[in-house]
């Protein structure tokens, strides 16, 4: 079972072999909520993976170790693991779907980790290192679903409970729910009165299916770009804990997500991962009853494909209205794009892309299409923009 003993065991063994990250007041990303992030992505191996995966492997007898240690993940527990049995100098072998990014799976490697790509999700490759593991006779280091590591990720309760005594509110990011049961779990027993809330993907909403149906729920499939949280079905030892333990669990949009990593990037210059920002895209567009309470977003992770972060930022500064196509139906004459560049530089926008196109089979011989990409403050003042050009006479044939 897990108890408070054990977490505190945990923390015993984790002192020297892991970091004990920031708390960082972050008050600009909700006017809602006193918000602090406590930021797992700074963690080593850059998610808070580590802390469960070595305090397993550390309970392991030598007769275990013998036998090497086996492991599926989307990316983050991989490099827990491998990184735990590297200085432990246990053998490892780590099954990953093969949608992980591959910064993950190439850091995995360097830990020394024998790497097994599995077509899939995360459940695929569960199923795979099972199989592996009655072959070998390998110890299994579940991700999620085992009391010791849950209680390796509860040492992270008891750093807050030290950083921020007086907090309100904790929000965590779940997968497999690990992390907020070790979390949910040791702040109730030091602090009842401190909110635990979960946060999922919209595309991969196991935990609260299984919660709110007060039985665990599969889901068919999962889609989104938190890799870290694309989990079809919770654990059995995970969901009995947030059953009892967790206040609420709600899930954000990918829209929403990418604006929280957009945010963190500009506001407190931290990188996270999908599955790293759904506390803070929670805390964004007010997902819970934070209300002038003291919380906690916990960053679960930064280990995010730069190719991905790329895609990411750009859709955060689209949602935001800051980054937007235009495009305006003209008659195909001299002097069109000098009078269309003039209205954009009255208001103070930036162009950073121009597409000409002729007209189609419903248009006039002498129209065009002039698609503008623009960079402008926010919403209001794209929307500015598109009112001047609407009195000015001109068509507006679509913006996003």
């Amino acid at each position: 079972m897990l108890t408070l003993d054990r977490v505190y065991d945990a923390q015993r063994i984790l002192k020297d072999n892991i970091r004990k990250t920031d708390l960082i007041h972050a008050p600009a990303f909700c006017d809602k909520a006193d918000i602090y992030l406590k930021a797992e992505n700074l963690q080593k191996t850059g998610s808070f993976k580590v802390r469960g995966a070595y305090y397993k492997i550390s309970k392991l007898s030598d007769e275990q170790k013998k036998r090497g240690i086996i492991a599926c993940s989307a990316g983050n527990h991989a490099q827990g693991v491998a990184l735990s049995a590297q200085k432990n100098n246990i053998k490892s072998a780590i099954f990953i779907p093969s949608t992980a990014p591959i910064s993950k799976i190439e850091a995995t490697r360097k830990y020394g980790a024998e790497i097994m790509l599995v077509d899939g999700v995360y459940d695929d490759a569960y199923q795979a290192a099972i199989a592996y593991q009655k072959e070998t006779q390998g110890e299994f280091i579940h991700p999620f679903d085992d009391i010791d590591t849950i209680a390796g990720q509860g040492t992270i309760a008891l750093e807050l409970v030290e950083q921020l005594p007086d907090m309100e509110a904790v929000i965590v990011p779940i997968g497999g729910g690990g992390l907020i049961s070790g979390i949910a779990y040791t702040i109730k027993m030091l602090n009842p009165k401190c909110k635990v809330y979960g946060v999922q993907a919209c595309g991969a909403p196991s935990m609260v299916n299984s919660l709110h149906e007060h039985k665990r729920i599969e889901l068919s499939i999962v889609s989104t770009f938190a890799d870290g949280t694309a989990v079809k079905l919770p654990g059995e030892n995970t969901f009995k804990i947030c059953e009892q333990y967790v206040d609420d669990v709600v899930t954000v949009s990918e829209d929403e997500i990418a604006g929280a990593i957009l945010a963190l990037i500009e506001k407190q210059k931290l990188i996270a991962e999908g599955a790293g920002a759904l506390s803070v895209a929670a805390a964004m567009f007010q997902k819970l009853p934070t209300h002038n309470k003291k919380t906690v977003c916990l960053v679960s992770g930064g280990n995010i494909d730069v190719n991905i972060l790329s895609r990411v930022i750009n859709r955060g500064l689209m949602k935001e209205g800051r980054l937007s196509d235009l495009t305006i139906e003209l008659l195909d004459k001299p002097g069109q794009l000098r009078d269309v560049s003039t209205i954009i530089a009255q208001h103070g926008a930036n162009v950073i892309r121009v597409r000409h196109n002729q007209g189609g089979k419903g248009t006039e011989i002498n129209e065009c299409y002039l698609s503008v990409t623009l960079e402008t403050k926010n919403a209001q003042h794209l929307e500015e923009i598109k009112k001047t050009f609407i009195e000015k006479g001109y068509k507006i044939s679509s913006t996003f």
